[in-house]
Parts: structure tokens; C-alpha cells; sequence
């Protein structure tokens, strides 16, 4: 009987022996396969989406974990194998195969165990917002080196690849949304705003017309000269870099002195009686004149002065003057502000908004937001016009009391006068850009149409773009019941894309969110100090910036910063924070630039 039972106990304990070892090493085998497959998609991210291919260090790494993961020979197995496919809906799957030798169990007929495991890895997207900010200045236009297009229009393809990435990553039921802020000198938000948002009047620094006189004065013209004898040389001589001003940007401020001696004759008179009015007479004089010497001008081509020396020899030609009466008329202006009723602002305006009140922050660490409403982006305006925003009107703003020419220096006390003082509508220095998006789904020619209307002009306020995608995509703000969670088991994932292509570069003739700000001084003026020390209009913009992208993050979104073509200062990647910020030279960093923050915004997880 004893001899007739060793067999079966020696296949009980050789068989738990055997499978005990062949189970440790299949559940090792799933974990190294779970562990390849994780690595490889992980390192495939989701630009492949777009590109459809493979990097080629992707199933290196998926290898490399997996054998770390399960070493070769563990637990006496032989024949290991790893191979990975890439599926159509760009999962990776994985089959792992050993062989592990059996020790008892052979002496009945069993040598070995074979075993296999299947596994697979996706990148899928939670309910994602992504609310880009993307700078539309005047420098947008212009070409990083070793591109062949724009930096919009580069930017633009960069989107749209993002886009496609997130798209084709989403798994049913997933919300991914999109909001947009064009920003320069001001944003174009009025189409987002409720009526009752805005205010039903608004006091802007303009002018009236106080008198107007119409009379006849004498108009004298001259007319192009034509050669006679002599000779005039031309030659670009020398360039040197441009200056830059704060109001007139790049110039030539610089040339040398003309040594020309000029003499002239007036070789005859005709005289002209008109018969209707004006009345008076048209009298030409033809003049002759002969030049010696040389003369200089200087040109500004992008930020190089050329300086162009012209050479006369003797040279004589002859010009007409011609004085003749016509009507003018003289007009006396009162510069001052004037209140207007805008409650039809949707039909007058394009959309660009003043902000509603603020007050000069001496203190950014202690900042008060029931003074600051502009700060407070959270804040749903109210009957009180103070936490109302105000259409901007630029054809109604005069700079008292600034000529064009320059003369003069900025006030705020009324001005009645028959000069002309600068607009920035006429300098070009109002800005407003594309209308900005709120969040919402979009589709693919959607995002294409929007794109296409984006356009480059204006200047560098990185705050009031900070300060609206903040307002756009908070999930407590003015859009907070849109912007929630769709389901207590369904949070959003919500970021928030800042791009630039430039340091901040502001302007004190331009009509900007705050008004014209040296005659406004809502937030800043000229002679404002602090501790003794001058404050800038950048300094301004650029701490609340800061503070801005603190009360966006303070909200659970996640702040990503891009700088395109240029370099980011220390104030933007304070404001992201390490791993959030990026700097990106030519469309292909800006590309991998884009690719990598969608791959941040993933979850990786295994299939099966």
C-alpha cells in the first residue's frame, strides 16, 4: 500500500511545485508585459496620431522595461520573448511567451510549462478644457530664422496638430474643449458679454467743437523740378543701428551736417485772375537754381538707419511756385472728457472692452480686490457700473495735449484750442484683435475657420490676455456653469496655454483696456512713484500679469507658458512653474513643444 501511493504523492507535491513556480513566473511575465507596453506608449505620446509613425526608440524602451521587469532564466524559465503591434486606434499591445522547465514532474512525461499573457496600453484624455492665450502683436508677422513662414501662420498648423492629437486620443463620452484669447494691446471679448455686463454710458477723452470759421487764404504749393545743367551723385554710405523710444518706437536719431550753398533767380511771374470764388489771383513764379555742395538724409529700413549723401556739382534746375486763394476753415476744439449713452455699443464697436475699476497697486502682495475688480476674475458684474466693463470707442480718443508733431505734454485739465492733438486711431496704436472664444467643443473645420481669423497687429500687454483666459476658463467665474464638472465622477482636466513671441512692449499713445492711460491714469501715470522710484507702464502690466496667472492657478488650472522665437523672462516661468515652461526657436521646437504638453495631458492606462 505504501509502495502503491508514493506515485500519486510524488505527482501532488512535484505538480504544486511545478505550477506554484509556473504561476510566480506568468504573474511576473504580466507584469513585465503590462510594464513594456506602459514605457513605449508612454514614449510613442500622441504626435503619432498626426504623424503616423513610430519613433524609432519606442520599442527600445518598451524591450528595455520589459526585460528589466522580468530578467532573463528567472525562475529557470527559457525562450523569452516580447513583441509589440501597434493597433489601428494606436494602442500598443504586447504578447509575452516563456518556458519554464518542470523538476519533478518530468519523471512523468511533463519537461515543460509553456506560458503566454496578452496585454495593451492607450493614452486616453479625461474631460479636458484648454484654453489657449495666444499672442497676436505686430511681430507675428514676421519670420523665425530657418522657417519658411510666419510665426501666425506657423503658429496656426501648430494648433491644428494639437487639435488632431487630443481628437484622435479621446475615448467616447470624453468632453475636450477649446476657448481662445487673441491678445496685443487689448482683447476683442464684447460678443461673450451679456447686456447688462456692460455699462449703459461711459466717459471717454475726446473733444468738442467749440467754433468754426470759414475764410480765404493764400496757398502756396511747389511744383517737381526739372534738371537744366550739372551734375547730382547719390550713394548710400553708411547704416547703423536705430534708436528706440517708448512713443515712436525705432529711429534715426542722427546725420551729418549738409554743406550746400544754394543760390536762386526767378526767371519769370505770370499772374492768373480767377473770376468765381475764391476771389483773388494765381500767381506763378518760375525760379531757377543752381546747387553746389552736398546734402545728407537718413532712412529707417526695419531697425537699420541708412544714411544717403547726395553730391551737387553746379547743379541747376528750375521748379514752379505757385500762390493761389482757396477756402479754409478754422475750427476751435475744447479737449475734455466727454460722456456718451453706449447702449448700442454691439452695432458701433468691434468688440474690444475698457476694464472696469481698478486702482495704481503699490503692493502686489496685498492687493485689493474690492478696488482691483480687474483683478478679481471671478467677479460677475452687478448693478453697480464699477464692476460693469465699457465698449471702447477709438474714434472718440484725443491725447491732450500732444500735437503730431510731437510738441506738447500730456494733461488732464480741459484744453479749448484750434490745434490738432494726436488719436490713436490715426497713429494705428488701438488695437483689437479677433474676438475671442469661450469654451466649447469644436470641430475640426471650425477650428480652421477660427484660426484663419486671427491677424497680427498691436502691442505686448501680457496681462489683459492672462487676466481674460483666466475670466474664460474658470470653473467659479462669469462662465461657471458652463465651465463645471459634468458629473461629480467626471472632473475636468483644465489648462491653460500661454504663448508669446515677445518680452512686454507697451505704449503710452495707445488706446488700451485702461483707456488712454496717460490722461486716464486709472492704473498708472507718468509721474507715479513708488519708494521714490519711477514706476513704468511695463513694470505695471508685467506685475499684473504675475498676480493674474497667480489667481488662475490659486483655481485648479494648470498654467502652461510657450515662448515662440524669443527667450521667456523670469516672471514667465515663475508664473508656469518648473516643468510648465518652454522656449521654442522654429516651428519644428514649436511643434515638439505642443506635442509634449499634449502627451502631459494624457492618462496612460493598460487596456488589458
Amino acid at each position: 500500500m505504501i509502495a502503491a501511493s508514493i506515485a500519486p504523492l510524488l505527482a501532488m507535491v512535484g505538480g504544486g511545485v511545478d505550477m506554484g513556480r509556473s504561476y510566480m513566473a506568468q504573474a511576473r511575465l504580466q507584469q513585465a508585459c503590462d510594464a513594456g507596453v506602459l514605457a513605449a506608449r508612454k514614449r510613442l505620446g500622441s504626435e503619432a496620431v498626426v504623424t503616423g509613425t513610430i519613433p524609432e526608440d519606442a520599442g527600445l524602451i518598451g524591450q528595455r522595461f520589459f526585460n528589466v521587469n522580468y530578467r532573463a532564466g528567472a525562475y529557470g524559465s527559457v525562450d523569452r520573448s516580447f513583441v509589440m503591434t501597434l493597433e489601428d486606434d494606436y494602442a500598443i499591445s504586447g504578447v509575452a511567451q516563456v518556458t519554464v522547465p518542470t523538476s519533478i514532474m518530468r519523471i512523468f512525461g511533463f519537461n515543460e510549462v509553456p506560458i503566454k499573457v496578452d496585454c495593451e496600453a492607450q493614452i486616453n484624455f479625461s474631460n479636458t478644457d484648454v484654453m489657449m492665450v495666444l499672442d497676436v502683436t505686430g511681430s507675428m508677422n514676421e519670420t523665425n530664422p530657418g522657417d519658411s513662414a510666419s510665426r501666425l501662420e506657423t503658429l496656426r498648423g501648430t494648433v491644428k496638430s494639437f487639435y488632431a492629437q487630443l481628437a484622435a486620443a479621446a475615448t467616447a463620452g470624453t468632453r475636450i474643449r477649446y476657448g481662445f484669447v487673441p491678445y496685443s494691446t487689448n482683447v476683442n471679448v464684447g460678443g461673450l458679454l451679456e447686456d447688462d455686463w456692460v455699462v449703459d454710458e461711459w466717459t471717454y477723452q475726446s473733444r468738442v467743437l467749440e467754433s468754426s470759421t470759414l475764410g480765404i487764404v493764400d496757398w502756396t504749393y511747389y511744383t517737381a523740378s526739372s534738371p537744366v545743367s550739372g551734375t547730382r551723385n547719390t550713394v548710400e554710405y553708411s547704416t547703423y543701428a536705430a534708436s528706440f523710444d517708448e512713443l515712436d518706437g525705432f529711429y534715426c536719431p542722427t546725420k551729418p551736417a549738409s554743406s550746400l550753398s544754394t543760390s536762386s533767380t526767378i526767371k519769370s511771374t505770370t499772374t492768373e485772375v480767377f473770376i468765381g470764388p475764391p476771389a483773388g489771383a494765381k500767381v506763378t513764379q518760375v525760379i531757377e537754381r543752381t546747387r553746389n555742395g552736398k546734402t545728407y538724409s537718413v532712412s529707417l529700413k526695419d531697425t537699420t538707419c541708412v544714411v544717403t549723401e547726395t553730391t551737387y556739382t553746379s547743379y541747376v534746375d528750375t521748379y514752379d511756385k505757385v500762390t493761389q486763394p482757396r477756402f479754409d476753415e478754422s475750427v476751435s476744439w475744447l479737449y475734455r472728457p466727454v460722456t456718451i449713452d453706449v447702449t448700442n455699443w454691439r452695432a458701433e464697436t468691434e468688440g474690444c472692452m475698457e476694464e472696469r475699476d481698478t486702482y495704481k497697486i503699490d503692493d502686489y502682495d496685498n492687493v485689493d480686490l474690492t478696488r482691483a475688480l480687474d483683478l478679481d476674475i471671478d467677479l460677475t458684474p452687478t448693478g453697480d457700473p464699477r464692476t460693469r466693463w465699457r465698449p471702447m470707442y477709438p474714434g472718440m480718443i484725443y491725447g491732450r495735449a500732444v500735437e503730431w508733431s510731437g510738441a506738447g505734454s500730456f494733461v488732464q485739465h480741459d484744453v479749448k484750442t484750434s490745434k490738432e492733438f494726436i488719436a490713436p486711431q490715426g497713429l494705428r496704436t488701438d488695437a483689437c484683435p479677433a474676438p475671442s472664444l469661450r469654451m466649447q467643443q469644436l470641430t475640426s473645420e471650425e477650428l480652421d475657420d477660427y484660426l484663419a481669423s486671427l491677424r497680427a497687429e498691436g502691442s505686448t500687454y501680457h496681462d489683459i490676455g492672462m487676466i481674460w483666459g483666466g475670466r474664460l476658463i474658470s470653473p467659479s467665474g462669469i462662465f461657471a456653469d458652463e465651465n463645471a464638472d459634468v458629473g461629480p465622477t467626471q472632473p475636468t482636466n483644465r489648462n491653460l496655454i500661454f504663448l508669446t513671441d515677445g518680452v512686454t512692449a507697451t505704449l503710452d499713445l495707445s488706446y488700451s483696456s485702461y483707456g488712454f492711460e496717460p490722461v486716464d491714469q486709472r492704473r498708472w501715470d507718468s509721474a507715479w512713484k513708488v519708494k521714490g522710484q519711477p514706476v513704468s507702464l511695463t513694470s505695471v502690466v508685467e506685475n499684473r500679469f504675475a498676480f493674474a496667472c497667480n489667481e488662475v492657478r490659486k483655481r485648479n488650472i494648470t498654467v502652461w507658458i510657450v515662448g515662440f522665437g524669443t527667450g521667456l523672462s523670469q516672471m514667465m516661468k515663475d508664473c508656469a512653474g518648473e516643468g510648465h515652461y518652454f522656449e521654442a526657436a522654429d516651428a519644428a521646437e514649436l511643434n515638439a513643444t505642443f506635442a509634449t504638453i499634449a502627451k502631459n495631458l494624457s492618462q496612460l492606462r493598460i487596456q488589458r
